[in-house]
């Protein structure tokens, strides 16, 4: 980059999420390399916990708290949110606008757009319209995404299927799109500090326990139901198959309310809240993780699996298919298919072999492609590329904010 950028993200709200974090890493690893960067959220509240902390601990983010960026439809606050965007781009004065998540990504490129930010920027990290929603909702979010593409420079999708979902539904244009794979903070996967053994035992797990894991919200379209409904059968008669479910949710007392009538309470582990440091010693303790949720972008569990030699059985849903080769570091299932997650399930069990091989194969493929210093210089690519097109425009803004 020639010269150092003012780059403003804008993401809905700051949760333990895969979305968030690779948020939170661009901002990183933006301010790390010169960038004055500012990250802008809405209310943070519920159990699914907070990266506000860690954003702030970095030092070098200017963080702006605005308290009418929600995230379900509210026609009332959603108009006040957009005029309390334009306000804040326009005391801010970025070079670059980079919107995250749905709500965040309509209403901050129409405000991006409105004062003419030189570069305008949105990363789909999983789209709000999907099959298992209503109609009219999936009406709206689409049609607001159409409005919302033409008032954009880029849109950058965390995986194929994500850009090719969007074209199928008319939003944007082909040469809009850029496909960047999220980022991960790799090392302490590849190399993690706790063994294994040591948080299996922190956990009441014992050595000879199959640990079936799941990273995720318990919330809903996640698929701890699924795994539930597939599994039990199995595991009454196999007393060493445990489910570790990391993670916290609304959906926590109801599951554990079902996980009780099954009779299974000394067979599933609930940790709850986990800090993210501390997934890597999670999936350490697994021999599988399982992640059959509905509705992804890019799964972020899987490459966190994969980099941690963990093979991963996946709903072949999304991007799921782009980091979880079937055959090769793990299993593709059907959505909704419990003889199938089932079966795979079973297979793992009886290749100790092959399976710990998909495992080592998934670390070697990850290792780069999901390296957060490569998203990060990535996206400096396409910012410098839309910059390169508008270069007057950026010439002007900051005339503009010299004055």
């Amino acid at each position: 980059m020639a010269s150092p950028l003012r780059i403003m993200h804008i993401s809905t709200r700051l949760i333990l999420g895969g979305s968030q974090e690779n948020t939170v890493l661009s901002c990183e690893g933006q301010a790390d390399a010169g960038h004055t960067v500012s990250l802008v959220y809405g209310p943070i509240y519920g159990p699914e916990g907070s990266l506000l902390e860690r954003v702030k601990q970095h030092g070098g983010i200017d963080t702006i708290e605005t308290p009418n960026l929600v995230r379900d439809l509210s026609p009332v606050r959603d108009v006040r949110c957009y005029f309390d965007l334009k306000r804040i781009i326009a005391q801010w004065q970025p070079d670059v606008v980079h919107t995250h998540s749905s709500k965040a990504g309509i209403l901050g490129r129409l405000a991006a757009w409105k004062a003419r930010v030189p570069c305008v920027v949105h990363t789909i990290h999983g789209l709000a319209f999907h099959p298992y929603q209503t109609k009219w909702r999936n009406a709206i979010y689409i049609a607001s995404e159409r409005f919302a593409a033409r008032r954009c420079h880029r849109i950058i999708c965390v995986a194929d299927a994500m850009r090719d979902q969007a074209l199928a539904a008319r939003i944007g244009r082909r040469d809009q799109y850029v496909t960047v794979y999220s980022g991960i903070e790799t090392e302490p996967f590849v190399q993690p500090k706790h063994s294994p053994q040591a948080m299996r035992t922190e956990l009441g797990l014992a050595e000879d326990d199959f640990v079936l894991g799941t990273i995720a919200r318990l919330a809903e379209l996640k698929g701890h139901d699924d795994l539930l409904d597939a599994l039990s059968p199995m595991m009454h008669t196999h007393p060493n198959i445990k489910l570790l479910w990391v993670g916290d949710g609304w959906w926590r007392d109801r599951l554990m309310k079902r996980i009780q009538r099954l009779g299974l309470e000394s067979q599933v582990v609930l940790t709850g809240l986990v800090e993210p440091q501390r997934i890597p010693a999670c999936l350490g303790a697994m021999n599988v993780l399982v992640h059959p949720s509905y509705r992804e972008g890019l799964p972020r569990a899987v490459p966190q699996a994969l980099l941690s030699g963990v093979p991963t059985i996946v709903y072949d849903v999304d991007g799921a298919n782009e980091v979880c080769i079937d055959g090769e570091v793990g299993r593709l299932v059907p959505p909704g298919d419990l003889t199938a997650l089932r079966d795979a399930v079973q297979w793992m069990m009886d290749h100790p072999t092959e399976r710990q091989e998909m495992g080592q194969r998934g670390r070697e493929r990850c290792k780069d492609r999901f390296a957060a210093a490569r998203m990060v210089k990535e996206l400096e690519t396409i910012y410098a590329q839309v910059l390169a097109e508008h270069g007057d425009d950026r010439a002007r803004h900051r005339r503009d904010r010299e004055r």
